[in-house]
């Protein structure tokens, strides 16, 4: 698990503080769609030398941002936050992520300013989610 994500881990669903919080269909409803939605993303996250093209999900040669994509509990919200911890993109002090998805600057090795077109790999994966979230919602209530 990647590091400086301590914080967050206080908000998985198996923590007890979490299940006291909420009820167990929409703890296992934001479970099934917290979990599709990371798996999508993470699944559309291609491991190679070529760099993606802008538009599509990117390209992770190291394979930290693919291993930083989790989802937690939102106590306030009563949802579940899912995405890419800070730590997935260390090098850029934790902005790669949300670079990649929106597109921006990010300094290059020689520490002039990199411009990048948008290469979203969580607004997709949170699309194809929303498709089936009532099938996940008629799960947990069934089971």
């Amino acid at each position: 698990m990647p590091r400086g994500f301590a914080p967050a881990k206080r908000f998985f669903f198996d923590r007890p503080a979490v299940r006291r919080l909420i009820d167990r269909p929409t703890a296992r409803f934001l479970v099934r769609y917290g979990g599709f939605v990371r798996t999508v993303a993470r699944r559309s996250i291609r491991k190679r030398k070529a760099v993606s093209r802008p538009g599509t999900p990117p390209t992770d040669r190291t394979g930290k941002l693919k291993r930083g994509i989790f989802f937690s509990f939102d106590a306030k919200r009563r949802s579940v936050v899912i995405g890419p911890t800070r730590s997935a993109g260390t090098e850029h002090r934790g902005r790669l992520p949300r670079t990649l998805e929106e597109g921006g600057r990010l300094p290059g090795p020689d520490g002039r300013s990199r411009r990048f077109a948008p290469r979203p790999f969580m607004g997709p994966a949170q699309e194809k989610g929303l498709d089936r979230r009532r099938q996940f919602w008629r799960q947990s209530i069934a089971a």
